[in-house]
């Protein structure tokens, strides 16, 4: 199997998996069980994933972490908003 046909797949299922939270935050505007200083991180973290993606010329990169940065900023945003 072709190494970017494995990162594309990790890519699609990383990504994914946020969707459920983002639903569930959404839904119930519910975050008091999320921690603010976990998703602070995490989101730093995926907006660096997501410039090292632009740096080396990853489309896959670029996509999910920037697919998987937004969803994370409104769950951190939702966070800060809703406590």
């Amino acid at each position: 199997m072709h190494p970017e046909t494995i990162g594309d797949l990790a890519a699609l299922l990383t990504t994914a998996a946020y969707v459920p939270q983002v639903v569930k935050v959404a839904r119930h505007r519910h975050t008091k069980s999320i921690s603010l200083g976990m998703y602070f991180m995490l989101t730093i973290g995926i907006g660096l994933w997501f410039v090292y993606g632009w740096m080396i010329g990853s489309p896959s990169l670029m996509l999910a972490n920037g697919l998987t940065f937004l969803m994370a900023l409104f769950i951190m945003a939702m966070k800060v908003r809703w406590g």
